[in-house]
């Protein structure tokens, strides 16, 4: 959102953020913003730096401190290990935790925020940006098996017989293209994707990623959450 209505790496849905603008802060509850993210190989400064890659980039963009000043925190960090299903082919997945519509808003305008938004504008090639609330109880973060997460439209159950570690509903997009989704479930499984695959592609664009974490407090972030 920084730097004005358009980035390189995604469309800004101005609609659903400029709805945000009205709420009142009793209905403005906390959010789990959900980052799919694709890096240029090398990272595209506007000053023509070279020798940089698009996830050294990205790094250096990490916006810790105005996270932490309007109440945030990353909960889901992971590395992309193989994608069965979806385009484009992502490299990282994470997941921030804001207090409010109102403190992703506001962490936009800090100084510290717009000075570091650069880094992130050379190193993303393309991101989808999901609002995401918690559907129901998070399982546990951690536990044998393959990390999963299946971003999808929601229509059909996943198979059964797996290790739920979350389920988001999904507000809009805030950042991305066309495409929506409904639901992304973060999930551990000791047996071959097929099957999730399958469900996911049955109701149409949907995206099946295997990641490797590096934070990994997502249930513990949604158990610790107001109800």
């Amino acid at each position: 959102m920084a730097d004005g209505p358009h980035q390189p790496y995604g469309r800004i849905n101005w609609e659903m953020v400029g709805g945000w603008l009205q709420l009142d802060p009793a209905d403005d509850p906390p959010f789990w913003a959900l980052n799919l993210m694709r890096y240029h190989q090398v990272a595209q400064y506007a000053d023509g730096r070279q020798g940089v890659s698009g996830r050294q980039a990205d790094d250096a963009y990490a916006p810790f401190e105005s996270l932490s000043a309007v109440g945030a925190s990353i909960v889901f960090v992971g590395d992309v290990t193989g994608q069965p299903l979806g385009d484009p082919a992502w490299d990282r997945v994470a997941v921030v935790r804001y207090p409010s519509r109102a403190a992703f808003i506001a962490m936009q305008e800090r100084p510290e925020f717009k000075a570091s938004h650069e880094h992130k504008q050379a190193g993303m090639e393309f991101t989808i940006i999901l609002s995401c609330a918690p559907a129901g109880d998070a399982g546990t973060d951690g536990g044998p098996g393959q990390l999963v997460v299946v971003v999808d439209q929601g229509g059909a159950p996943l198979p059964a017989g797996d290790g739920l570690v979350a389920t988001l509903d999904a507000e809009g997009v805030i950042v991305g293209d066309d495409r929506t989704y409904r639901r992304a479930t973060f999930l551990r499984t000791e047996r071959p994707v097929d099957d999730l695959v399958a469900a996911a592609a049955s109701g149409g664009d949907a995206f099946v990623v295997l990641l490797d974490p590096s934070i990994d407090q997502l249930a513990a972030s949604i158990g610790s959450s107001p109800t």
